[in-house]
Formats: structure tokens, C-alpha cells, sequence
């Protein structure tokens, strides 16, 4: 007789759990849509902080090792500010000249690819195969790639036009850098833990930044060489693009492959444009398959699947830039996810493969 309340006590408690676990996850998803309105509302001034962030990441493994040499902090820093400002300086340099001559062409590059582009429909006609010619050109429009990259040009000029803002706004970030850990040490209960977790999860984002920045560089620079050796217009040009979408594993170069494929074509035709097909298929194979896993380990990794829907999340948060931003941004999530055993769920499901027990966040480099 007094079991069947227990039972209905017990079935009572479980109900309230589940919906207390039910609204705990309404709120948070409700949370997140509001943050991203907010992000996409803000875009303009996180576009420009974000730029300076990732800058000044990058930037603090020279500024502390020039301080470790004995520099004091404002020379280290006048030292580091001095290479970012050349390096911009090259880049708007190199984005003015080519992404001008390469609009002013733009037109007769169209021309050009739908010339080519309706003559290969109609010699594959000739030969016996329907192509459905006139809804095929409608939805496959070749130039559309070209317009792409000159979109993806203008963004990101647009907000290297805010150099002076990301230039202070990475300046006071590595003024407080040095002092940063020592203001969390005082806000924590538990300092030593919570320290330890954010330097593991700030230590993972340098080494990803770092090295993912200069296997980028060598990518870009291979593409450039090579581009030039078969005469493509715009060599450098092409190379920075390779640089900034090799951020994007596995799809950006891809996209970052089919405008130099397209100019090819335009200038020399059919057969230069495998060739140079072939030579980022064998410089990608190189540096994805054999130089990028040595230095950077399994454990940043992200699926195929991710990659994809982050590059459109992103893109549609913050735009052009956001596009090349993106799977930093979400290796950064899954950095900080995986620093938390209660989320490191989340972190395996953004990963590319299921991690073994022994299997570290990232490995050392000589390994």
C-alpha cells in the first residue's frame, strides 16, 4: 500500500527533471540566437577586433621572446608593431595594384570564360551528348568564380580600410598581455586550476594559429612561384589568396584553386589549365599530407562536414571575412570546449575522428 506513492514521488521528480533539463536547453539555445543577432547586428566593429585578436595572438610568441632577450616590453612591442605595419603595408600594397587591374578585366574575363564555356556545350552536343545547353549555362555561370574572389578582395579591403583601428586596438592588446594573467589570478577562487586550464586552451590557440599561419605563408608562396613559372596573370595575387583560404582545410583550396585554373584557361586554354590543376593538386598533397600533419598534430582536426557548415555560419555572421575567419573561430571553440571535461563531448563531435585515450590535444612538432 505505501509503495505506489514512492512510485508516483519518483515518477514526479523525474518529470520535474526533464523539464528542467528541457527548458535548460531551450534557454541556452535561446541564448546563442541572440548572441549571434547581436554578432551579425555588430559586424562591422567585431570584423575589425577579431582581425586585431588573432594578430595579436600570433604576435605575443615574438614579443615574449624578444622580452625574453632582454628587451624591454614597448621596445619588444615597437619591434613586433613595426613587422605588422610592413606586412600590411605589402599586403594593401598588393591588394590595391592587382585587385584594381584585376576588376578593370573582370569584364572581358566573363566574355572570355562564357565564349569558351558555350563552345565546349556546343562541341559536346556535336558529338551526340545533350546538355540541356541553355539551363546548364544558366545555372552553371563560369565567371562566377572570378566575381567571388573579387567580392572576397573587396571585403577584406574594406576592412584593411580600419588598419589604424585593428593597428591600436592590437597594440593595447599586447600592452595588456603581460599584466592579463596576473588580473585573472585575482578574480578566480581557484587560481592555479583556472589558470592552468586557460593557458592549456590559449597555448593550443597560439600553436594552431602559429603554425597554421606559417604552413599558409609556405602555401601561398609555393603557389605564387609556381604560378609565375607557368606565366599566369596575378601570381601574387593568387598566392595570397591560397595563403588565406588554405585557413580553410580541405575546401579552401579548392576555392582558392579555381580562379588561377579559370585565367589559365582564359589566357592559354585548355591544356595550361591542367597544368595548373595538377600543380595545386601536388602542392596541396604536399603540404596537407605530409609537412601540415607533422607540425600540427590530429588533435586540432576538424570533420569535413564542420568545416563546410562553419565556413557558411560564419560567412553569413560577418561576411567575406568571417568566411576566411571560420574555421579559426571554430577551432578556437573547440579548444575551449575540450579545456572542460562536462563539454569535451561537444569538442569530439567537432572533431574529425573519434581520439584515442592516450590522445593529446596536439603533438609536439619533432614528432
Amino acid at each position: 500500500m505505501t509503495t505506489a506513492p514512492k512510485v508516483w514521488k519518483i515518477v514526479r521528480m523525474e518529470a520535474t527533471d526533464n523539464r528542467s533539463r528541457t527548458a535548460q536547453i531551450l534557454l541556452t539555445f535561446a541564448s546563442f540566437v541572440v548572441v549571434v543577432a547581436g554578432i551579425k547586428a555588430a559586424a562591422a566593429i567585431v570584423v575589425p577586433f577579431l582581425l586585431a585578436l588573432f594578430i595579436s595572438i600570433v604576435c605575443s610568441s615574438p614579443l615574449f621572446w624578444l622580452k625574453g632577450r632582454g628587451l624591454s616590453t614597448w621596445l619588444a612591442i615597437l619591434i613586433v608593431i613595426l613587422g605588422i605595419i610592413l606586412a600590411g603595408y605589402i599586403i594593401a600594397a598588393l591588394l590595391g595594384s592587382s585587385i584594381d587591374d584585376f576588376s578593370k578585366n573582370l569584364p572581358a574575363y566573363s566574355t572570355k570564360l562564357n565564349e569558351q564555356y558555350v563552345g565546349m556545350i556546343s562541341w559536346l552536343e556535336s558529338r551526340g551528348i545533350d546538355m540541356s545547353r541553355f539551363e546548364l549555362v544558366e545555372v552553371m555561370d563560369p565567371d562566377k568564380a572570378m566575381q567571388l574572389v573579387a567580392m572576397l578582395f573587396n571585403g577584406l579591403g574594406d576592412v584593411l580600410a580600419n588598419g589604424l583601428l585593428i593597428l591600436l586596438t592590437v597594440i593595447f592588446i599586447l600592452m595588456e598581455a603581460s599584466g592579463f594573467p596576473g588580473k585573472l589570478k585575482a578574480i578566480f577562487r581557484d587560481p592555479d586550476r583556472s589558470l592552468a586550464q586557460i593557458g592549456r586552451m590559449t597555448e593550443n590557440v597560439k600553436h594552431y594559429l602559429a603554425i597554421k599561419t606559417l604552413i599558409s605563408l609556405v602555401t601561398g608562396l609555393l603557389v605564387a612561384v609556381f604560378l609565375f613559372i607557368m606565366r599566369i596573370d596575378y601570381p601574387l595575387l593568387w598566392g595570397l589568396l591560397a595563403f588565406l583560404l588554405n585557413y580553410v582545410p580541405n575546401i579552401g583550396s579548392i576555392i582558392a584553386a579555381l580562379p588561377a585554373i579559370l585565367q589559365a584557361l582564359i589566357q592559354f586554354g585548355p591544356g595550361r589549365a591542367l597544368g595548373v590543376a595538377a600543380g595545386y593538386v601536388v602542392i596541396n598533397m604536399l603540404i596537407g599530407n605530409f609537412i601540415e600533419p607533422r607540425f600540427m598534430g590530429k588533435g586540432l582536426g576538424l570533420s569535413t562536414l564542420v568545416v563546410f557548415l562553419s565556413l557558411i555560419f560564419w560567412g553569413w555572421v560577418l561576411g567575406p571575412v568571417g568566411m576566411l575567419l571560420s574555421v579559426v573561430l571554430t577551432v578556437t571553440v573547440k579548444i575551449g570546449l575540450e579545456s572542460r571535461e562536462d563539454t569535451r563531448w561537444m569538442a569530439i563531435l567537432l572533431g574529425s575522428g573519434v581520439p584515442g585515450k592516450t590522445e593529446t590535444a596536439r603533438e609536439e612538432p619533432g614528432r
